[in-house]
């Protein structure tokens, strides 16, 4: 499989190791500043862009009829215009907040706990994340799907950063140190509290899980998840 990643941070290059362990090749690496990109020596583009940049490289891909895998937060606010594109373009596009596995599984408890929650309205329910120091955007973009996760499921109907209100959920960010990722959501009354944590140890969970993402999308058209991937759907 030859790989264009967009992108070549220290994410890009974990994932670079990792696919050239798996045999594959690498045939773009584009860094900030890169303009001359050739699409057509790619089977698939996995995007870890910054996101000043990550719409411009996923739509540029899909112009090219490139599939693409993106793990790019920060830029949500234009998601539904890149997804028009791959739709116009009968293209494939998959991004997803956090590519680790545990995390994954981690979404699928939360989704469950929230629909039992939702019966014991004692409880109010707020989000913590924590990162490193070099993570531009907070909230996390694996703090908002959360959030949406459990408005889908509950009866809250919007999340915002450091605020609670009846039907609001609390996301707070910490940023410390060279923390990889660490996620709480928490269910409090006033005699106690449940809490669920995903706690990452290093970045190898997201890269390995990126690059199984595109060896999955080649072949495929439409919109997808990490939990397409994994079948948690």
């Amino acid at each position: 499989m030859k790989i264009g990643i967009l992108g070549y941070g220290k994410m890009g290059r974990m994932i670079e190791q990792l696919a050239l362990d798996r045999d594959h090749t690498i045939v773009a690496r584009v860094d900030l500043g890169s303009t001359d990109i050739d699409y057509s020596t790619m089977d698939v583009a996995i995007n870890f862009s910054t996101p000043d940049t990550a719409f411009e490289h996923i739509t540029d891909c899909l112009q090219h009829h490139i599939p693409v895998v993106s793990g790019t937060t920060g830029w949500l606010d234009r998601y539904y215009e890149a997804v028009a594109i791959c739709h116009e373009k009968e293209g494939a596009f998959l991004y997803s907040s956090n590519f680790s596995l545990g995390v994954q599984l981690f979404f699928a408890l939360n989704k469950s706990l929230a629909m039992i929650m939702k019966n014991f309205p004692q409880y109010r329910t707020g989000i913590h994340e924590t990162h490193h120091t070099e993570k531009l955007d907070a909230p996390s973009g694996t703090a908002i799907t959360l959030a949406d996760d459990i408005i889908q499921k509950s009866n809250y109907i919007s999340w915002q950063r450091d605020h609670h209100g009846d039907a609001i959920i609390s996301i707070t960010s910490a940023r410390q140190g060279s923390i990889p990722g660490t996620h709480v959501v928490h269910y409090t009354s006033e005699i106690d509290t449940i809490e669920i944590k995903h706690t990452a140890h290093n970045r190898m969970g997201f890269a390995l899980g990126a690059v199984m993402a595109a060896e999955w999308i080649i072949g495929k058209k439409g919109i997808f998840t990490m939990q397409d991937v994994l079948n948690l759907g």
